[in-house]
């Protein structure tokens, strides 16, 4: 399938219902057909990976064509240009967590660029910094725990952004850095402490919501049986 046929395919099989009940998650329903994630995995399953396809579903500006672009992207084709161009174009929650999940935490250099998002002013720039922190830290399980360190201090000073996407993206990734092994949930968890201690209410939030999952018995027992 092309573009277009995919394109066509969407449109048919979108939804109003589903199109106005995005703005229940704070999803702009402009330029989106009302397709469900579940079908958009059916369709990249039987597109596979089509790199030249992703980048024209990119280009489209459509939502659910930009995360079946996320999906049927190849990592290994993604270059430096393409993430900051991308990231420049993230348009929503929803466009940025797809690709940083599916995508971009694939590429070789994703832990280059995300501490260089999460400096931007621009609000969906900087939650992609913080949310592929955070997909780095479920995905790549080759990766030492030093790799993660750095993105600590970007993490506390990144607490303090009012913003509401930014904010959550911050607590995803102390969350996800500090249920990675033992010792990053030791820092995970002083970090935590320390904002939820703090006179600003931005990180006071991201402090506190960091702890209910880094001090939940479940995460504690699967760091034990991992510390055996």
């Amino acid at each position: 399938m092309n573009r277009n046929e995919v394109l066509k395919w969407l449109e048919r099989r979108g939804s109003k219902r589903v199109v106005l009940g995005m703005a229940r998650y704070g999803l702009p329903s402009d330029g989106a057909f009302g397709v469900p994630m579940g079908t958009l995995l059916k369709l990249a399953k039987q597109l596979g990976t089509d790199h030249e396809l992703s980048l024209a579903l990119w280009a489209s500006g459509r939502y659910e064509a930009r995360l079946l672009a996320a999906l049927v992207g190849d990592p290994r084709r993604v270059t430096r240009r393409q993430m900051d161009a991308w990231a420049a174009g993230f348009q929503n929650w929803g466009d940025c967590d797809t690709v940083c999940f599916k995508l971009f935490d694939q590429v070789p250099f994703a832990f280059e660029k995300a501490p260089r998002w999460a400096k931007s002013p621009r609000e969906f720039v900087k939650r992609g910094g913080f949310v592929l922190m955070a997909c780095l830290a479920l995905h790549d399980k080759a990766a030492p725990d030093a790799r993660f360190l750095p993105f600590l201090p970007l993490i506390e000073k990144g607490a303090r952004d009012e913003r509401n996407f930014v904010a959550k993206g911050v607590s995803w990734a102390l969350r996800a850095i500090g249920g990675r092994s033992p010792a990053l949930h030791k820092a995970g968890v002083a970090m935590a402490q320390r904002l939820a201690l703090s006179p600003d209410a931005a990180s006071r939030w991201v402090g506190k919501d960091a702890l209910r999952e880094l001090t939940s018995p479940k995460l504690r027992a699967r760091l034990a049986r991992q510390a055996r």
